[in-house]
């Protein structure tokens, strides 16, 4: 079968160095083409990556009859025009998270989903990684007892007022670039929403977004807390502790493609716990991701991450800005 053509949809720094040689390594797809707002740099970033085609209007992208699905890695507010934009003009989509805004744009899209029978998709690659499908068996097989409690911390460093991710009108700010991993892979490794959420958000006096955000949510059978930050040293790591054992995720988020990355599982009591390495072999997340994404659009398989699920946790992230807003538990509605 021949290979799944991709467009993409910018220039963007997350596609040019994760998302575009993900899909270059795929077994089952290849790019065909990129667009950028200026023809100069689509063919730029054409040369640069090595894409047969560029194109100087994400409207001539969207015209090119020979792809069959798009990546979209625009700025946040955009997320919602340029899916709808696509799913009309026929392209299945593969969009950067946060999908949308808010919960109200997701509704939207997925209306425009059903309408159009085009696949739409939140790009978490997290949820591809081997070493996030172990860790779920593993709580699920009972090896941590029962799960009562999951950590997360995810920062980086970014002080520059231009960056469009310290722009609250694009959608900028800590909960919705990073804050929103340890939501999902909290309700994935759960199996289930939260109830309630409490939050402590700190934001930038002059750029406005959350610049430091804490939050607690309250599952039927435990807890998830997370911290994350875009003006603190950069780091990441999540944590699952369960009333016999825990497991540690050593790099949760942005697991190289270039080296094993390596869960840590340990039972018993303090300091004489007997612990366990779990090492997987190098994989690209990247290309595992558009690898499924393909094999959903030719019927081979369940779709991953479905709006539907994008929905849900825009529910929790909204419910965690009223809550860093009001200092009280807030329902997950």
């Amino acid at each position: 079968m021949s290979k799944l053509k991709w467009g993409i949809l910018s220039s963007a720094q997350i596609g040019m160095n994760k998302v575009i040689p993900g899909i270059q390594k795929s077994s089952n797809g290849t790019v065909h083409a990129i667009a950028s707002r200026n023809a100069s740099r689509a063919a730029e970033a054409a040369a640069e990556a090595g894409i047969p085609v560029s194109c100087g209007s994400y409207e001539e992208l969207l015209a090119d009859p020979e792809i069959e699905a798009l990546y979209i890695p625009l700025p946040n507010h955009l997320h919602r025009e340029w899916c709808i934009r696509a799913m009309e003009a026929g392209k299945h989509v593969l969009c950067e998270k946060p999908l949308a805004m808010d919960a109200a744009e997701v509704r939207e899209m997925i209306k425009v989903r059903n309408r159009t029978g085009r696949i739409l998709s939140e790009a978490f690659m997290v949820r591809h990684h081997p070493q996030w499908l172990r860790a779920r068996e593993i709580v699920r097989g009972g090896d941590l007892g029962e799960l009562r409690q999951i950590q997360g911390f995810f920062s980086y460093n970014n002080i520059d007022e231009g960056n469009i991710r310290n722009i609250p009108e694009y959608g900028g700010g800590g909960l919705m670039d990073i804050g929103c991993y340890p939501v999902t892979m909290s309700r994935f490794i759960y199996g289930e929403e939260p109830l309630r959420v409490a939050a402590v958000m700190e934001r930038d006096p002059r750029m406005r977004i959350d610049r430091l955000t804490s939050a607690v949510m309250e599952f039927s059978g435990g807890q998830a807390a997370f911290t994350c930050s875009t003006q603190l040293v950069p780091y990441q790591r999540m944590n699952l502790l369960g009333t016999a054992g825990r497991l540690e995720v050593e790099i949760p988020f942005n697991a190289p493609a270039d080296k094993p990355c390596r869960v840590f599982m340990a039972r018993g009591e303090f300091y004489q716990e007997e612990t366990e390495l779990l090492e997987f072999p190098v994989c690209d997340q990247y290309s595992l991701q558009a690898e499924s994404f393909v094999r959903t659009i030719r019927g081979e398989e369940e779709l991953v991450v479905p709006p539907e699920d994008s929905l849900k946790n825009m529910k929790v992230m909204e419910a965690i800005f009223r809550a860093g807003k009001s200092g009280k538990w807030e329902d997950v509605k």
